[in-house]
């Protein structure tokens, strides 16, 4: 397991933004499972929408991108001196909308790493039902050449 103090080691995500809450287990260039829990007072709920709370796709699909970042920064080398974008999503399916007191249980596979692009498969389910699943690919940079291009 892995606590949210660890997961902001590896993510540069803070508040509201960081939406992995915890990792219940993982296998570097394997997989990940991770866990968010969606609350009432999330800020994305005060507009997204009034009437009907609905978690945004996007957000979940983040989620996903999200946990797969733990996952490739437990995996590569030098870590502490990369960082990685998401660089692609494909066949991306929104199954089940995710409401307040909803928690996701995210799943991400490790597909490949070819050069610096990782290829990872995700999903994100509630009560193991799938709310989203797709392919996500990160992009690994030098963080040296990130910071110096401000």
């Amino acid at each position: 397991m892995m606590s949210v103090e660890k997961i902001m080691e590896f993510l540069p995500h803070r508040y509201p933004f960081l939406l992995v809450d915890r990792v219940l287990e993982f296998e570097p260039a394997k997989f990940i499972s991770a866990v968010k829990n969606v609350t009432f007072n999330e800020a994305f709920f005060q507009g997204h929408f009034p009437e009907k709370k609905i978690m945004p796709g996007v957000l979940i699909v983040e989620a996903i991108a999200q946990a797969g970042g733990v996952l490739l920064f437990n995996s590569i080398e030098d870590a502490g001196k990369k960082f990685a974008v998401l660089s692609k999503i494909e066949e991306c399916r929104f199954k089940r909308m995710v409401t307040p007191g909803d928690q996701l249980r995210i799943e991400v596979q490790w597909v490949r790493m070819k050069g610096p692009v990782c290829h990872m498969s995700g999903k994100a389910l509630v009560d193991g039902e799938v709310a989203v699943e797709g392919e996500i690919y990160a992009t690994v940079l030098e963080r040296s050449e990130i910071l110096a291009k401000g």
